[in-house]
């Protein structure tokens, strides 16, 4: 009899992609990583809420069948789950994009200045 995969609690989720995101960005300065703790945090949170919401919006779909009295035709509305998704969506982006900023900033390897880049800030001068 096989044995089925325990399923993990939104907690061990939420935990797992802290640690992910803590793996990734470990190499932010000492001085900002309270900031990135927090940001952290939240973009763990978010994304796991964005994957459950997801799930229900995979399932369920985007609209339902909505009547206001027993008079009226039914009509098809917005669920307030796709609304939710679009605003927790957005909002993890920019937390990531955040996060990114926070990072090092990596010189491309192989490339040297070649000067072509003051020559045309240079042009302004002209």
């Amino acid at each position: 009899m096989a044995k089925e995969a325990r399923r993990k609690t939104k907690d061990e989720r939420i935990r797992g992609e802290k640690s992910r995101l803590n793996r990734i960005y470990k190499d932010i300065d000492k001085n900002k990583k309270k900031l990135a703790d927090g940001l952290i945090e939240r973009a763990a949170f978010m994304r796991i809420e964005c994957e459950d919401l997801e799930a229900d919006l995979i399932e369920n779909g985007w609209t339902e069948q909505f009547q206001q009295s027993e008079k009226l035709e039914p009509y098809d509305r917005a669920r307030p789950q796709g609304q939710a998704y679009q605003q927790l969506n957005a909002n993890y982006q920019k937390v990531i994009k955040q996060l990114d900023a926070l990072l090092p900033q990596v010189k491309q390897s192989g490339r040297e200045d070649d000067g072509f880049a003051d020559f045309v800030n240079g042009r302004d001068e002209l």
